[in-house]
């Protein structure tokens, strides 16, 4: 492989337990239960109205759906400045031999200010998240263009993600594919995909060089 894309939420970037408190403040302004973070590991899913829907045991509209976003990300971003990368990101990135870039489903113009404050962006050729100001869809449209801006053969490279999601998008697209068992997704909803997964990123990414 010559090539490594990140997920950032959950894997790069240590933000479980703020996820988990900003959902929560979210579900509870349609009255939803409180999760735990475990509940979360296990329920979460893409594209996210499918994870509301879930976990208020009824239908979500587009409507709702964006109050609930709205919610989450506001919550979200009030503890964004206490977040820490994984604890050993650096020395994963710093294990690959090639190219690195980052694909997130946060939003571009937030993320690149994240990314810079933890100092990242001299090591990635490309940072991509996501455009608009409504999240929640899948991975697999944008990782295609992502790979696309960089003139890269998907055979040429491996992600390495939290969710079943980041699996999915690189088997559309044709790329490599190795999930973190530290994020956002149980582990065995992880190793249900048939996909290599890893207990750290140094592991994900020894995997990714043996792919």
């Amino acid at each position: 492989m010559k090539h490594l894309v990140w997920d950032w939420n959950g894997t790069l970037l240590d933000d479980l337990e703020l996820v988990v408190d900003a959902t929560n403040i979210c579900l509870a302004t349609v009255g939803g239960p409180a999760i735990t973070a475990e509940e979360h590991r296990r329920d979460f899913r893409r594209p996210i109205l499918d994870y509301y829907a879930h976990v208020l045991e009824r239908p979500v509209d587009q409507v709702e759906f964006q109050l609930l976003d709205d919610a989450f990300h506001d919550a979200y971003r009030r503890g964004i400045a206490t977040l820490q990368l994984a604890s050993d990101a650096l020395e994963a990135m710093a294990k690959w031999s090639g190219t690195q870039s980052l694909l997130s489903m946060f939003f571009h113009d937030e993320l690149l200010v994240e990314v810079e404050r933890h100092g990242l962006g001299a090591r990635l050729v490309r940072i991509d998240g996501l455009p608009g100001t409504v999240g929640g869809q899948r991975k697999a449209v944008y990782l295609e263009r992502h790979l696309a801006a960089l003139g890269l053969d998907p055979a040429d490279v491996v992600m390495v993600g939290d969710s079943v999601d980041d699996g999915e998008a690189a088997r559309t697209v044709g790329a490599g594919a190795v999930l973190y068992a530290g994020g956002f997704t149980d582990t065995e909803l992880l190793r249900a995909t048939g996909l290599p997964v890893a207990f750290s990123l140094v592991e994900a990414v020894d995997l990714a060089l043996k792919g």
